[in-house]
């Protein structure tokens, strides 16, 4: 009965977390930088951050935050925040010595805390996805569509999100990729870093409709 519904969201969601943002981008460099562990861990962090979405979609919460310009100038500035931190962070990259040995020591210094870390609040604090999570649950999910229905709606969005960025970081974390990507060194560290600053800057400036 709600399968044409489901299709709909499910091809929605498809679109929107294939374009690049803050999450791709993220999860790229975790895995490039640190390797496949640290990858799939941030990538289970952006996926466990879209239980949030969908709570508080599900609670009416987002549409209090979509009405209200201080908390959503609130949630938009401490995203952006963030995102110029790691970014800034990524900006003061320095060259290494050995790529291999390089490699297999930034392998080890990230922990999956950390890394999961890093995924969930990326994606948590984007001030984005609570405007498309609302407009999805308030416009295209019909509002007589049963809880238990938009919840497993939610469950999918989640472990599909999560999916999705685990098979980006496989790609990315994959030797061949990373050593090509360790040629370049700091280079690559940095042009991430000005991603991640333009990303937070835009986000900066975003208004709400």
């Amino acid at each position: 009965m709600y399968w044409t519904e489901f299709l709909t969201v499910a091809l929605i969601h498809l679109l929107a977390v294939a374009s690049p943002g803050p999450d791709f981008a993220v999860v790229v460099r975790e895995s490039v930088t640190h390797g496949r562990r640290a990858g799939t861990w941030t990538a289970l962090g952006v996926g466990t951050a879209i239980f949030l979405h969908v709570g508080y979609s599900l609670l009416g919460i987002g549409l209090i935050v979509s009405q209200s310009i201080v908390l959503f100038n609130a949630l938009k500035w401490a995203a952006a925040a963030y995102l110029l931190y790691i970014g800034y962070k990524a900006l003061r990259a320095q060259p290494a010595k050995a790529v291999t040995d390089d490699l297999h020591k930034e392998a080890g210094e990230r922990t999956p805390r950390g890394a999961f870390t890093s995924g969930f609040v990326t994606n948590g604090l984007n001030p984005k996805a609570t405007l498309f999570f609302l407009s999805l649950f308030t416009v295209v999910i019909n509002p007589h569509t049963p809880l238990a229905v938009q919840a497993g709606y939610g469950l999918y969005l989640a472990a599909a999100t999560a999916v999705w960025f685990c098979l980006v970081a496989r790609l990315f974390s994959q030797q061949r990729v990373r050593a090509g990507f360790a040629r370049m060194g700091h280079w690559f560290d940095r042009t991430m870093g000005v991603v991640l600053i333009a990303i937070g800057v835009k986000l900066a400036f975003t208004e709400m409709h």
